[in-house]
């Protein structure tokens, strides 16, 4: 959670994490925001087949990515990263995998359908603290790259 609060302020911007209660899955967390489900930035991190090398998808709560389509963008074969491997990449659990703060950069790419809205809600670090944001910021501020990923 200090490493959220701390990339938010070196961009300048507030330090917008609450802790609204459990939000481990983004049903949890729309309730516990009191927001849309498509309002909740999951952070969905796969692994490189052959490189190991971990990709960040950061998708609507209500969408789910399509292997396929995420492969491609990665260059290749995609598969689920293992809790070991995120924590030591990310530095956070998952249920808690903040979309900013990480331990390690990693490529990003982000659902069209965050950019919806005015206000979204991700992890912080924990199950339970999220922080809000423009999506539009959210997207500069990863430097991820707009894609059509999702089924």
């Amino acid at each position: 959670m200090k490493r959220v609060a701390r990339a938010l302020g070196d961009a300048g911007l507030p330090d917008t994490i609450i802790e609204p209660g459990e939000a481990r899955t983004a049903e949890q967390a729309a309730l516990a925001c009191g927001c849309e489900i498509d309002q909740i930035v999951k952070s969905i991190i796969f692994a490189g087949e052959t490189s190991g090398a971990i990709r960040l998808f950061l998708t609507a709560g209500g969408n789910r990515i399509c292997a396929d389509k995420a492969s491609e963008l990665a260059g290749e074969a995609l598969g689920r990263a293992d809790a070991n491997l995120v924590r030591a990449t990310t530095g956070f659990a998952i249920g808690g995998v903040a979309p900013i703060g990480h331990l390690t950069p990693s490529p990003i790419w982000i659902d069209p359908r965050l950019l919806d809205f005015t206000t979204v809600w991700a992890a912080a670090g924990t199950p339970r603290h999220v922080f809000s944001i423009a999506p539009r910021m959210l997207m500069s501020l990863t430097s991820a790259t707009l894609a059509d990923f999702v089924e």
